[in-house]
């Protein structure tokens, strides 16, 4: 997978096209939740940081205590294991999963796509450091607009 961050600008007009199943798209998609958990906890360079990157937010994230109250050029904070910039904080990232709840079972990939809200992850910068956490998800509907959301863009390997 490749990644590139871009920002979703809401004067636009843009909605994410959401696949109805990602493993069928040519070309550059959001992430599956799953990819994106991945990517962020740092691949399998992972040392098991509890933010994308570190232990301590302040070294990895724009959030409500250091952003002054806005999004923050990208690649001014440390990346993670994999080099990805900003995975936690600055802007919740779309996903193309609905939310919902995962069966207890352990699973390679899984992928939830009944639902009409969809999957955000890792935090924006007007929340506090514990909604950046890597494990912190949350879901909105796929038509809502917001100044904190954003996306990575994935693409899967010929």
């Amino acid at each position: 997978m490749t990644y590139e961050r871009r920002y979703l600008g809401i004067s636009a007009g843009l909605a994410p096209q959401i696949p109805a199943d990602p493993s069928e798209v040519v070309g550059y998609r959001l992430p599956t939740e799953a990819e994106w958990e991945y990517a962020a906890r740092g691949g399998n360079k992972s040392e098991g940081f509890r933010y994308a990157g570190s232990d301590h937010v302040e070294e990895v994230a724009w959030f409500d205590r250091n952003s002054e109250g806005m999004t923050q050029e990208v690649g001014l904070k440390l990346p993670n294991e994999l080099g990805l910039f900003d995975m936690s904080g600055s802007l919740w990232e779309w996903c193309s999963d609905s939310f919902g709840d995962y069966d207890e079972v352990e699973q390679t990939n899984p992928y939830i796509s009944n639902g009409s809200v969809r999957v955000i992850r890792g935090g924006g910068w007007s929340y506090v450091a514990r909604a950046l956490r890597i494990t912190s998800r949350n879901g909105v509907s796929p038509t809502g607009t917001s100044f904190s959301i954003g996306f990575h863009v994935c693409r899967t390997a010929p």
